[in-house]
């Protein structure tokens, strides 16, 4: 699989570029990334497989519809997820993690005044994989990269209709308390990092459903 083109499309999927419902032109795709179709319906079929996209039968590719009670079970697993990757991360925790952190909450104060959502989505995803990088355990990161995945279009939703300043401040105050947490009593990061979630949780629900979406 051509995972250059499997991140691209992915990444318009989650950033909403290619809305929920619309149908994905195969043809047009291949022409945009210069391959046939078959190394391309790899890709669709991983991203099925991945709950972004359904394959119609004589039909073609539909980008999977927003499905808010999907997303809060998926939420639900990953409160747990998030714990356990704080608890094995403060066990492993160097110093060279604490600088990528430092470095990460630096580029997140830049986007303050530019307004790109793949930008803050991969700031927020990088959080996550340095902390995952810390615990060590490539399962876990595979599960929690694919928990987050199917969770980060609420995100976007939110992000075209609210304070773009607010969920970018939310980014740099959650990677400082990781920050503060780690240099403080780091047995504290598993309890942080699941009532960081439950806070993010809760403020773009009520964002996402008191806007007209």
């Amino acid at each position: 699989m051509n995972n250059e083109i499997y991140q691209t499309i992915k990444g318009r999927i989650l950033c909403l570029d290619y809305a929920p419902g619309c149908i994905l032109n195969e043809k047009v795709l291949a022409k945009e990334f210069g391959v046939s179709r078959t190394p391309l319906r790899e890709v669709l079929n991983r991203l099925e497989w991945d709950q972004l996209v359904r394959v119609l039968p004589r039909t073609g590719t539909m980008v999977a519809e927003i499905e808010f009670q999907q997303i809060m079970n998926t939420f639900q697993v990953r409160l747990g997820i998030e714990e356990m990757i704080g608890k094995l991360a403060a066990e492993h925790i160097a110093t060279e993690h604490l600088q990528r952190l430092v470095k990460l909450q630096e580029e997140c104060e830049k986007l303050f005044e530019s307004r790109n959502k793949f930008a803050l989505v991969e700031v927020d995803r990088g959080l996550r994989t340095i902390l995952t990088d810390a615990a060590n355990n490539p399962v876990l990161k595979n599960i929690s990269e694919a928990l987050y995945d199917l969770t980060a279009r609420l995100w976007c939703a939110v992000l075209d209709k609210g304070d773009w300043k607010e969920e970018v401040q939310s980014i740099v105050d959650e990677i400082g308390q990781t920050i503060t947490v780690l240099k403080s009593d780091e047995k504290k990061l598993g309890a942080l990092r699941r009532d960081l979630l439950t806070q993010h949780v809760e403020r773009i629900t009520h964002k996402f459903l008191a806007a007209p979406i």
